[in-house]
């Protein structure tokens, strides 16, 4: 930007853009939000060509692209940028040890140490807990890290603040000594309480003072010092006034907590994997409120679920991330934001903290009108991101949209994203669900999609779509939006939102309401709609590797169980988990050439296993190719564990289940257009008669 520094209206901030006119010969330009006035400045300055447009366009990306990065000047610092900081906190009581999880976590971050970001930079802690909390110091050039225990979990201190928080490089050896010597010093754990909310403050206390990502790993209901949680999940709550308490935190610690870490530009990850009732509305709300993640592994077992979580830990742990960020989103004169939908700290009206932020969190807004009739005929909206790099930078991205105002509502409807709509009312429905009963929610979006088509129906019956009347019965949708009602259906009965109390647990509800919250539209139109992949056949060429190298998917089925072949296999895919669905009338070659020589369709289902692939199998090895392909570079790792509950929240694998057995009831939430007696929900074509009936007001 040379010595003119950053460019910005005077009177809304708004960075420069595409959209900004230039005046007076570029000597001056108008703010495309708010409408201002501003000098150029002197070293801005551009002589215009006969359309207006300024002559050094061309190498002024920020004049050319809708999607612009800066390096911050000095100004746009209140200290020096934060290094890269991990404070891992540890359970290490009997349920950590002795399911594994300790051993798994412990190896992953070894693993692991060479993708952290951050280079020289980067400084790490580890914490561990049960009954009482215990500090390891980092000293640089030593080759263990000696164990600090603090017993009195009420009276909470650091033993020597200058030596828990090591810079990795320096002290490698001591962490690698520390994360090889846990699993086996702790091996004869027996105690079973957990001090949770003592080792949060620890961990607080030790990296306040830099900031960064403080990554718990639970395995044990917190039941020790302040932050202990009850067992409260009553089902026999749902339908009354107080069902909503069940997914809200009981204890206050948790918010007010959230709230310290946001203000020190702390983030914190949770991964959950108890075998009971853990109170994750309490515990998820500090992920919640600090751009964080909720990881549920239900009942984790190591050799079913560790490589689920050490997928979802590794890529956790090497992905690029941004450190000690801000956002504000700016809109066009008339249009205010009104709502905002994802995982921060709302720190003024507009401006969201987000002490961590990555490419596997999606944010959304709502838009309202302060005025009734837009002037002009374009609006814009400006999202600006301030945040540290892992490489020290100080960055800001900035995103600026034009959208066309149109005087036909009509139009509109043209232009309607289906799935960007579902998103929306998606996450809206979840954060509802937290001071309403359910079957409010559900009725809330029931009646949300039938406004919406009932005003279009309007729109064509008074001709302004078309040049005949329709039918008087006709089911009327705009084109664009045809899959609204299905994805509406579905997001009815997803965990976060299906039936009551005996049909998902509040765990297990918060865990896949924090997915929804937090995700990008592309995993949640999976999530609402799961794909039905047909894989009993090779004849196809799917499974192979295309011209561009990715994998080629095999065709796809509605999700309804009545398409599907009783003589097919069928690959069901929520982007959460993996199900391979198995008619009942599926040959035994099929089984030989996935399963191996010794299955059959009288086997056990959960005996079976699709992974490795069988040698010597095409079948199998393009099974398998696929399965690589769904789970690609997502952040939620479809693991190879098969046996046990099926859980969302999830410690997910490629379940085999078989048409007809007494597992293919949790398969049903995911043939979404078949009716779900269990929590009264409807088939496709009872929900689309009873939208109809609606619309026509009969």
């Amino acid at each position: 930007m040379g010595g003119a520094g950053i460019i910005r209206c005077s009177r809304c901030r708004t960075y420069v853009n595409p959209h900004m006119a230039w005046l007076d010969g570029g000597r001056s330009f108008s703010c495309n939000v708010c409408g201002t006035v501003n000098q150029t400045p002197v070293e801005y300055f551009s002589a215009l060509d006969g359309a207006g447009r300024r002559l050094d366009l061309a190498d002024r990306p920020e004049l050319r692209a809708g999607a612009v990065e800066y390096v911050a000047p000095q100004e746009y610092m209140v200290r020096a940028p934060q290094p890269p900081a991990y404070v891992f906190v540890l359970d290490v009581s009997f349920a950590a040890v002795s399911s594994g999880l300790l051993a798994s976590v412990c190896a992953t971050i070894r693993a692991s140490l060479d993708a952290f970001h951050g280079d020289s930079r980067t400084q790490v802690a580890f914490i561990t807990f049960d009954a009482t909390v215990h500090y390891y110091a980092l000293r640089p050039g030593a080759a263990a890290a000696p164990m600090l225990v603090v017993a009195d979990v009420e009276e909470l201190f650091v033993p020597l603040p200058d030596e828990l928080l090591g810079n990795l490089v320096e002290c490698r050896g001591a962490v690698e000594a520390l994360l090889d010597s846990l699993p086996a010093a702790w091996a004869g754990a027996t105690g079973v309480d957990s001090a949770t909310g003592p080792a949060l403050q620890a961990a607080f206390l030790v990296m306040s003072h830099v900031g960064g990502k403080l990554m718990l790993f639970q395995a044990a209901a917190p039941s020790v010092g302040i932050g202990r949680v009850k067992a409260r999940d009553n089902p026999s709550l749902y339908g009354g006034d107080r069902e909503y308490s069940l997914r809200v935190p009981d204890d206050p610690f948790y918010k007010r907590f959230a709230a310290e870490c946001s203000r020190c530009h702390v983030c914190v990850d949770v991964f959950a994997a108890g075998a009971t009732y853990m109170d994750l509305p309490s515990l998820g709300a500090m992920p919640k409120y600090l751009g964080g993640q909720l990881y549920y592994y239900p009942g984790f077992s190591a050799a079913r679920d560790g490589a689920k979580l050490r997928a979802e830990l590794a890529r956790n742990l090497s992905r690029e991330t941004g450190w000690e960020a801000v956002m504000r989103i700016r809109c066009s004169k008339g249009l205010r934001v009104s709502s905002f939908f994802g995982h921060f700290f709302i720190r003024t009206t507009d401006l969201l903290s987000l002490p961590v932020v990555d490419a596997d969190k999606a944010f959304s807004v709502e838009i309202a009108h302060e005025e009734s009739v837009l002037t002009g005929q374009t609006a814009y909206v400006q999202s600006a991101l301030l945040y540290t790099a892992s490489n020290g930078e100080r960055r800001i991205r900035v995103h600026t949209a034009a959208l066309p105002i149109v005087g036909d509502l009509a139009d509109l409807y043209r232009a309607l994203d289906a799935g960007a709509a579902a998103a929306l009312l998606a996450k809206a429905g979840v954060e509802r669900s937290l001071a309403s009963r359910l079957e409010d929610v559900r009725l809330g979006l029931h009646h949300k999609a039938l406004m919406a088509l009932r005003e279009w129906r309007l729109l064509v019956s008074r001709g302004a779509t078309l040049g005949a009347q329709p039918p008087p019965n006709a089911m009327l949708l705009p084109r664009r939006g045809r899959t609204l009602p299905a994805l509406c259906m579905g997001l009815a009965k997803t965990a976060a939102l299906r039936g009551g109390g005996r049909d998902v647990n509040t765990d297990e509800r918060i865990a896949v309401g924090h997915a929804i919250v937090s995700g990008p539209v592309d995993a949640l139109l999976r999530l609402l709609y799961p794909a039905v992949y047909a894989v009993a056949g090779a004849e196809a060429g799917w499974g192979r590797p295309g011209p561009d190298g990715s994998i080629a998917l095999p065709p796809t089925v509605p999700a309804g169980v009545a398409y599907c072949d009783p003589a097919g296999a069928y690959l069901i895919d929520n982007g959460r988990l993996c199900i391979l669905w198995l008619g009942a009338a599926l040959g035994p070659a099929f089984y030989e050439q996935v399963f191996g020589s010794a299955a059959d369709a009288g086997q056990d289902p959960g005996q079976l296993s699709l992974e490795p692939a069988r040698p010597g199998s095409e079948l199998s090895a393009r099974i398998n190719a696929v399965l690589g392909a769904l789970r690609g570079q997502r952040e939620l790792y479809q693991a190879r564990g098969i046996r046990g509950g099926m859980k969302e929240g999830c410690s997910c694998g490629c379940y085999v289940v078989r048409q007809g057995t007494p597992m293919e009831a949790h398969v049903a939430p995911y043939f979404v257009e078949d009716a779900l007696p269990s929590s009264a929900s409807p088939g496709f074509f009872e929900f689309m008669q009873v939208l109809q009936k609606d619309i026509l007001g009969k």
